[in-house]
């Protein structure tokens, strides 16, 4: 199993969100090689601003493991998180963050802020970009694209 595995999952959660009217962001988080957590967005259905596929796949981890410090996780999403779900990767400890497609318009990881490394922070997480990165947009674009008609 490898990045590109595990971003497959995430692209199937935001298949999910795509089908359900949400914007097609998908999560998961893996531990030791096992899933523990998947999710997807679901803002529209729970009427909940915080319902973002990171929150929802952390929220998951920590009520499976039992505890709130995710450190020796990874989380998988397939867009850049949002300040918002950077900050909740921080303070959950998880350890590393792989995204597919960057966010020029709300991404605190690298391409707004870096919320992720940022050194004034008590935790930093070891960040990859670009997973299946083109898979992650195109989902994203289609999503946009039918709802402009």
């Amino acid at each position: 199993m490898d990045d590109s595995y595990y971003m497959g999952l995430a692209l199937v959660e935001a298949q999910k969100a795509f089908d359900l009217g949400e914007v097609p962001i998908g999560a998961v988080l893996v531990m030791d090689n096992q899933v523990i957590a998947t999710a997807h967005n679901m803002r529209e259905l729970w009427h909940d601003a915080t319902a973002h596929a990171e929150v929802i796949a952390i929220r998951e981890a920590c009520r499976v493991l039992k505890r709130w410090r995710l450190t020796g996780a990874t989380l998988y999403v397939t867009i850049e998180p949002c300040p918002m779900c950077a900050g909740a990767l921080v303070m959950s400890r998880v350890d590393r963050l792989v995204y597919g497609s960057p966010d020029y318009k709300a991404g605190a990881v690298e391409s707004l802020f870096n919320v992720a490394q940022n050194s004034a922070l008590n935790h930093r997480l070891e960040v990859t970009a670009g997973v299946r990165a083109e898979e992650c947009a195109a989902i994203m674009k289609e999503f946009f694209r039918q709802r402009r008609k």
